[in-house]
């Protein structure tokens, strides 16, 4: 298969769902060998294979992100599989829900662990089978419009977003003469299947989501995908950048108090 990505392998961690399953998708259908990775290898396998059933290349691997050796055999998986590793997404992360004031400590860990120490474990990985191969790489953290914005209720995500842009461009300065570009995908409120099941909580509603984006509605995963596929290019002198994808979220001075 030929596309902008011919000849390339990826990985994209958390790709068994949502954003993640977008990217490994579309990286397939432009060409890419692509590792889908879970800590479920049934959910993993699944998805390769219908990559796979649409005339895509993919393998499922399990590995928590936040297991340094499961991530390195991750990797070695996928340089056995597909003989190099030239694009690495962090996209696995989770979030939780609630006052500061009372948050427990461990469930604010666990987000901090997952969504900025499994990134830095990710680009380790990738940033030493990358420097070692010797031509160079891109490597993909995905953020948040909340690691730019504080909003309420979501402490351990926001700071810990805020954490993996200030690393995308730390690692950015550290490795460019490697020529392993890294940036960040900054996604706003983008519709995916959990959508539904995690806005109730959050005490917001479609509509105070269309209402506060300049856009009007909310973005998609396929507008994801293809914002991610512009960041794995090494042909267009970006490293070291945070995309906001948001539809104009932080834009919209007027719409401050709304959030």
């Amino acid at each position: 298969m030929t596309g902008r990505l011919s000849g390339d392998t990826a990985v994209v961690t958390g790709s068994s769902q949502g954003i993640g399953k977008g990217i490994a998708e579309r990286f397939a259908a432009e060409g890419a060998n692509v590792v889908v990775n879970s800590r479920s290898a049934e959910r993993a396998e699944e998805v390769a294979e219908s990559i796979e059933a649409d005339g895509g290349t993919a393998i499922g691997v399990a590995a928590d992100v936040t297991d340094e050796d499961a991530m390195a055999a991750l990797v070695e998986t996928t340089v056995e599989e597909f003989g190099s590793l030239d694009v690495f997404v962090n996209n696995a992360g989770v979030t939780t829900l609630g006052p500061a004031e009372e948050f427990d400590v461990d469930e604010w860990r666990e987000v901090v662990n997952v969504d900025l120490v499994g990134t830095f474990v990710g680009c380790k990985v990738a940033g030493n089978q990358m420097i070692e191969q010797g031509d160079g790489g891109a490597i993909l953290n995905m953020s948040s419009l909340m690691g730019g914005r504080g909003l309420q209720l979501r402490s351990p995500y926001c700071a810990s977003k805020a954490g993996v842009n200030n690393l995308t461009q730390t690692l950015a300065v550290e490795w460019a003469e490697h020529d392993v570009h890294v940036n960040a995908l900054a996604p706003g409120f983008i519709w995916t299947e959990i959508t539904e099941q995690t806005q109730g909580s959050a005490g917001y509603t479609n509509d105070d989501i269309r209402d506060r984006t300049p856009l009007g509605r909310f973005g998609s995963v396929e507008e994801m995908a293809e914002c991610a596929l512009f960041l794995v290019g090494r042909n267009n002198f970006v490293t070291g950048e945070v995309l906001y994808a948001d539809g104009g979220w932080q834009a919209y001075g007027w719409g401050a108090g709304d959030q």
